[in-house]
């Protein structure tokens, strides 16, 4: 059975082996041509320089790379490494090399986290940046021309200006206040008033409500059958209403002319609903699906400006179905339509 050895005791082993040898071959070399030295003394007088020397090698060669090591850990530790950072300090090469390893791919996939986190905080700012000055040059460009009396003499002129600087005050408020409601579900500070409701009645309530947006676009806002009895949910009533005005306002929004958006309710467990908003509009891009829930993230980012909004309605409806611990599923195929469905508890 061969005798496993670390790499460190291998090279005490061999240098005490050749310091003994050296030795022995002296002293045979004394005893021949001198022959003072008793035959004992040759056999006794080896094996103690050898253990001697195999105590004394591996002392000072462990003594030797842990002070180096152990420097490298400590520097390595000041990074605060996990993996490194109340690890006992070896000698063994090999394991020191799998721990710089393991500490350097730790690293770098933190690098590439905060280059992620980086960009996405360049372009929120750039986001936020730009909604807000769009609303505000508008109610800056209208104020100024009031002010500088170009328009003052013409009443009817004088109306519309205010009329469509009130409309970007309006969008101002908009967005802070969906920016105050996201940062409020982020830290847990909004509170979510679970009661019982029709969600067939509430969808109805959308559907009057945006009535007159779909009838600019022609689209035809439906359910996918006649629901004659009432559906009860359990959720916070005012915020389902808005995760269902969102949701709608979004498929018209994006819809084609003369097109469907329809909701579907569908019972998927005892305790469980389904709600399928659909439509037959542009769809979205495979590219953009992963990030469509993002703050002023835009699929199209010049014309759903012009539309008006926040940029802020999925993030909303995305934070407000899991304050409820439900989910949030969308499915979109380009130039074909979009579905976007979400659950519900039916029972307390």
């Amino acid at each position: 059975m061969a005798i496993s050895f670390k790499k460190s005791y291998k090279f005490a082993f061999k240098s005490s082996l050749y310091i003994s040898f050296f030795v022995v071959l002296s002293l045979l070399i004394y005893h021949n041509f001198i022959q003072l030295v008793d035959y004992l003394i040759l056999i006794v007088f080896p094996i103690t320089l050898f253990f001697f020397s195999f105590f004394l090698m591996q002392y000072r060669v462990e003594v030797f790379i842990y002070k180096r090591i152990k420097k490298l850990y400590d520097e390595v530790s000041l990074l605060d490494a996990t993996s490194l950072k109340n690890k006992t300090v070896t000698t063994d090469v090999s394991t020191l090399t799998n721990d710089i390893r393991n500490f350097a791919k730790e690293k770098k996939i933190e690098i590439e986290s905060l280059n992620v986190r980086e960009e996405y905080r360049r372009e929120f700012l750039g986001n936020i940046s730009h909604e807000l000055k769009t609303p505000l040059f508008t109610v800056q460009g209208y104020l100024e021309t009031l002010i500088e009396g170009g328009a003052i003499k013409d009443k009817a002129l004088r109306v519309k200006y205010i009329a469509r600087a009130s409309k970007g005050v309006e969008r101002l408020i908009n967005i802070v206040q969906d920016l105050d409601m996201i940062s409020k579900f982020e830290v847990g500070d909004l509170n979510i008033d679970i009661d019982g409701f029709d969600i067939i009645a509430e969808i109805q309530n959308v559907f009057d409500l945006l009535e007159m947006k779909a009838d600019a676009k022609n689209i035809i806002l439906m359910f996918d059958e006649k629901y004659v009895s009432p559906i009860i949910v359990y959720a916070d009533k005012d915020k389902i209403q808005q995760v269902l005005t969102n949701l709608v306002m979004n498929s018209i929004k994006y819809g084609k002319e003369n097109g469907t958006t329809e909701i579907a309710v569908e019972k998927i467990s005892k305790t469980k609903i389904l709600v399928r908003i659909y439509d037959n509009g542009q769809g979205i891009e495979q590219q953009h699906m992963s990030r469509i829930f993002e703050r002023f993230y835009r699929v199209n980012k010049s014309g759903s400006r012009e539309e008006g909004g926040s940029g802020l309605g999925l993030a909303i409806v995305k934070h407000i179905i899991e304050a409820h611990n439900e989910k949030i599923f969308v499915q979109s195929t380009h130039q074909i339509g979009s579905e976007f469905s979400f659950t519900l508890k039916t029972s307390k």
